[in-house]
């Protein structure tokens, strides 16, 4: 493998935290979260920042975070879902690194959301499916698509590895 950064992307839920730090460890490389860093950085939770900043200051945050990243290399960098929608966003992500959609149907999707507000997107379920479906079109950038759908996250991982022998 060439690649010195890889990014995962895609919705949320569709497990780029878990499947970042299994692939970390798999390859002996730091591991970072945007959505934990911004939560990092700003003091408090993204459904508080949603909740009393709203989405453009959050979104603002997170670009900070994706920009202060760009100088490490051996990472592997979990995105927030909608990190790589933004169109800047996503050319410094295929400048920077290879990007991976890990690609997770919306039922699956919705099946593995928590209930309990974390995910201020996913509160009101026909503006989150819209949203979901407006997303596809900015994952297909993406430089490899691996389908996590009912795979563990061990298996995710081995596909992608696959994919990136092949890239």
């Amino acid at each position: 493998m060439q690649a010195d950064k890889i990014y995962l992307v895609g919705f949320m839920g569709a497990g780029k935290t878990t499947v970042a730090k299994v692939l970390g460890a798999k390859l002996d490389w730091c591991v970072e979260d945007i959505d934990s860093l911004v939560e990092k950085r700003e003091h408090a939770t993204v459904a508080d920042l949603f909740a009393r900043r709203g989405e453009t200051y959050f979104r603002h945050a997170e670009r900070a975070v994706l920009t202060d990243l760009l100088c490490r290399r051996h990472v592997v960098v979990a995105t927030g879902g909608g990190t790589y929608d933004n169109p800047d966003n996503r050319v410094l992500i295929n400048r920077d690194g290879v990007s991976i959609w890990l690609d997770v149907s919306l039922k699956q999707i919705i099946a593995r959301l928590p209930t309990d507000g974390r995910r201020p997107l996913a509160a009101d379920r026909p503006t989150m499916e819209r949203l979901y479906y407006r997303r596809q079109a900015a994952y297909r950038h993406a430089h490899c698509r691996v389908d996590a759908e009912r795979a563990s996250p061990n298996e995710v991982v081995e596909k992608l590895l696959d994919q990136l022998e092949e890239f």
